[in-house]
């Protein structure tokens, strides 16, 4: 229910800043700053989309949790969007969404509402394994009377 109260109150709100800010600088100031938002929101979603590429490339390397930069490239691409759509609004949302503390909030937000489960045991990783009587190990077959084959 409360998803669709969004659907209908953000196109509202979004109106009325457009017939108040019309009204306070006219038309054509009203569509040069939303054209320059949308512009600047690309901008902004290539510069900071290529710096969360980079965490995500370094913690991908040095074998740490994705999950951070991922979280954060999520949340650039959503700004991103919101300023790229016409509307004073949704820019403001999607400027606050483009500074990595904003993001840091939302996403403790959002970790404090999702519980995370492991299925069936499995964890990722080179030799990370929950029972510690599992040994990893190479095999090969012999056959019978025969030699290993290389």
């Amino acid at each position: 229910m409360w998803l669709f109260a969004v659907f209908i109150m953000v196109p509202l709100i979004e109106i009325a800043l457009f017939i108040q800010i019309g009204g306070w600088l006219t038309l054509w100031p009203t569509l040069g700053i939303v054209l320059g938002t949308a512009v600047v929101g690309s901008w902004l979603l290539r510069w900071q989309g290529s710096q969360v590429l980079r965490d995500l490339q370094q913690e991908m390397q040095s074998l740490g949790n994705p999950l951070s930069p991922l979280a954060h490239g999520a949340l650039v691409l959503v700004g991103g969007v919101m300023m790229i759509l016409p509307g004073f609004f949704t820019d403001c949302l999607g400027i606050l969404l483009m500074l990595p503390p904003v993001r840091h909030v939302v996403i403790r937000l959002i970790l404090a509402r999702v519980s995370a489960k492991t299925l069936g045991g499995f964890s990722y990783g080179p030799g990370k394994t929950r029972d510690p009587g599992v040994i990893d190990g190479d095999f090969s077959e012999i056959p019978p009377g025969g030699r290993p084959q290389p």
